[in-house]
């Protein structure tokens, strides 16, 4: 159950992170509302998931993944342009996520 929310907690950070463009410094109603319950839904299910899951574990799955999708999502949405360098060390996050995800026994399985 812990990965389902974390999962929630990685969509609703990512969802909210993209948004904050759109928000224009919190000067666009819209995008800020979602910035604002985004980041409340993704601390409230990421403190969900610390009950059963160590932080440093928990956190680091959360940023690394979360890392990727939003520059996955800037690049599209924003035309954010990235080079060889960008793609070299999103492989490293990955490859970093899944080593924890499938080989540490620090990880509840």
């Amino acid at each position: 159950m812990h990965y389902w929310t974390l999962a929630a907690a990685i969509l609703c950070e990512v969802v909210a992170t993209s948004a904050l463009k759109a928000s224009d410094g919190f000067r666009v109603l819209g995008p800020t509302v979602i910035v604002l319950l985004g980041y409340g839904a993704a601390f409230y299910l990421l403190s969900v998931t610390l009950r059963t899951m160590p932080v440093g574990i928990a956190y680091a799955l959360w940023s690394g993944i979360g890392q990727v999708l939003v520059m996955f999502i800037a690049w599209v949405m924003y035309r954010q342009m990235l080079d060889a360098a960008a793609f070299v060390g999103i492989g490293f996050i990955l490859t970093g996520v899944l080593v924890l995800a499938l080989f540490s026994k620090s990880m509840p399985h």
